[in-house]
């Protein structure tokens, strides 16, 4: 008789940092953004303190033991076995209820993990939900299975009641609503604890969840569902909101976004430490129809355990070979591709490899050419300087200044997810006074800024600078050199070009100015049939009018030193 398949044992005691480092070196196939996380995790064992961060390996373990002790797996040859989390699960589950903020309760409040169809998401969200219910000692826990429709958020909550039913001590504890299929709610009577579905046809009923499992992101057309979860989060200490999806058809809904948030906060691009990502994806230049050693980056199962998935995905993979309308979806829903989504233009491993600590202060003199992308009334303005270097060998310096209006700057935080007022706080952006930007204020740091530098030009984009030309001359300020710069292919294409080319070859360095790193991992590019590019507002995921005034700096500066060598050469 062929012996039982049992899922692998934890190696270690301390499993949230082994995964983290050996993804991080390169033991365990994982995509860019699990690395990211990995290394994140890694980081902040070090950096983390000093913000007042801790890792409780205990609690972390204590977790995931709920588990394999308490909780039973269900369906097919797995049934009734004990849920042994697999190295990834052990990743999230240690993380999410092993880091401790610096008022001593769990540091992260929300969660994002995407992974490809099949990963195990919600069995594992269902058994995060049990822990909250049971574990946690949270008197009067609310825990909800949230999705925008009852039946989607029944799929989840049905891996819950089936763990109920194969847990002879969940068994005991909890009393169940409803029966068989039917079951609508679980009770944990001790504490006045409850687990059960909840969708946005429900109307605002008021919960207060201690943990919301928000499943299949990618399907829902707006933010209802969240936010209603995350409003009644206020009352709770260590309250969390999971979000569990495969991939998405397109970047206009909820699901992009978090997706775009989380590679971000992983990558470090932007600081959120209540923040938890895990995003399975391809690496660049990796075709999962071609390549099957790609695979477990999507696919995180399949390594270190036995389950039926690889056939499963290589009968996907034949039948994208033989229907190519399918493909597309193949692609999305097994391989983390999104179909419809804008790739960066600049990594972050390129972007945070110039970075820098510098003091722009200590550069008095120095030639300097600078772009200007002058906002709307209420939109962030950005000044960048390309600074250049005195010594061989040292590199171009980018400086930047950001500007915002002063009033409804929360409201803005809220709408584009990023801390405009702790940015602020720390000198990274500057506010003026009222609704619209000042660009009177803009045009004193021009002008100091042209005292200080030996400015050649200010590169601008034609667009709403006559009002700043006028004010300027209303108030007697000598403009430094202004030069317009064209937005479009012809003009925007060799300055990507240069960037581009000064980045990568460690020529230039920034001094990371979270606001400036926001907008270089927002910043999209479009090409022309020449394959000219140019930077698009429109596709990015994000403000870029730091990126867009850095680029024209570089832009202007390389057309100087291209008028200069001519000159030369015609003398000669």
């Amino acid at each position: 008789m062929a012996s039982r398949r049992t899922r692998p044992q934890p190696t270690s005691t301390d499993p949230v940092t082994a995964y983290a480092r050996a993804v991080c070196g390169g033991e365990k196939i994982a995509g860019p953004h699990v690395r990211d996380a990995g290394k994140r995790h890694l980081d902040d064992l070090q950096d983390g303190p000093a913000r007042g961060l801790t890792f409780d390996a205990a609690s972390a373990a204590r977790a995931i033991g709920f588990f394999r002790d308490v909780l039973r797996l269900n369906g097919g040859e797995f049934e009734g076995s004990p849920f042994v989390l697999l190295d990834w699960q052990q990743f999230i589950v240690g993380s999410l209820f092993g880091w401790k903020g610096a008022d001593g309760w769990r540091r992260f409040r929300v969660a994002y993990i995407e992974t490809g169809k099949g990963s195990g998401k919600s069995p594992l969200a269902a058994g995060i939900g049990m822990y909250g219910l049971v574990a946690d000692g949270e008197p009067r826990a609310e825990i909800y299975a949230a999705a925008t429709k009852k039946d989607q958020a029944m799929v989840l909550f049905r891996d819950a009641v089936a763990m109920w039913q194969q847990s002879p001590a969940l068994n005991q504890r909890l009393k169940s609503s409803g029966t068989g299929e039917n079951v609508w709610n679980l009770a944990y009577l001790e504490k006045g604890s409850f687990f059960r579905p909840i969708s946005a046809d429900d109307g605002q009923s008021g919960p207060r969840p201690h943990i919301s499992l928000v499943d299949e992101v990618h399907e829902h057309r707006n933010n209802t569902v969240i936010e209603m979860q995350r409003a009644g989060t206020k009352s709770r200490r260590q309250a969390l909101i999971l979000m569990i999806t495969n991939s998405g058809a397109n970047k206009t809904g909820p699901g992009w976004q978090y997706h775009d948030y989380a590679v971000k906060v992983c990558a470090r691009m932007l600081t959120d430490d209540a923040f938890f990502g895990f995003v399975c994806a391809l690496d660049e230049g990796d075709d999962p129809v071609r390549d099957e050693s790609c695979w477990p980056k999507a696919n995180p199962s399949l390594q270190g355990s036995d389950l039926p998935g690889m056939k499963y995905l290589r009968e996907q993979v034949t039948e994208a070979r033989g229907m190519p309308g399918k493909e597309a979806l193949v692609r999305r829903l097994n391989f983390c591709q999104w179909t419809d989504a804008a790739n960066p233009w600049i990594s972050a491993d390129v972007w945070l490899g110039v970075q820098r600590e510098f003091d722009w202060r200590e550069l008095r003199g120095r030639r300097a050419w600078a772009g200007l992308d002058l906002s709307s009334t209420t939109d962030l303005t950005g000044l960048v300087l390309y600074v250049e270097p005195e010594a061989e060998g040292e590199p171009w310096r980018l400086v930047p200044f950001g500007w915002l209006p002063e009033e409804d700057l929360d409201r803005k935080e809220d709408k584009d997810r990023v801390p405009y007022t702790a940015w602020r706080a720390a000198g990274y952006l500057e506010t003026t006074p009222g609704r619209a930007i000042s660009k009177l204020a803009v045009l004193k740091r021009l002008v100091e800024l042209g005292e200080f530098f030996d400015l050649q030009s200010v590169a601008y984009d034609r667009w709403r600078i006559e009002d700043l030309k006028a004010l300027a001359a209303d108030n007697d300020i000598a403009l430094p050199e202004m030069v317009p710069y064209g937005q479009g292919y012809r003009d925007m294409s060799p300055a990507i070009e240069a960037f581009e080319t000064a980045l990568l070859n460690g020529d230039v360095v920034h001094p990371g100015n979270p606001v400036f790193t926001w907008c270089a991992a927002n910043a999209v590019t479009v090409s022309d049939d020449a394959e000219n590019r140019k930077l698009s507002k429109e596709k990015a995921t994000g403000r870029i009018d730091l990126m867009v005034a850095a680029v024209m700096a570089v832009g202007s500066s390389c057309a100087m030193a291209t008028q200069e060598k001519s000159f030369w050469e015609t003398e000669s």
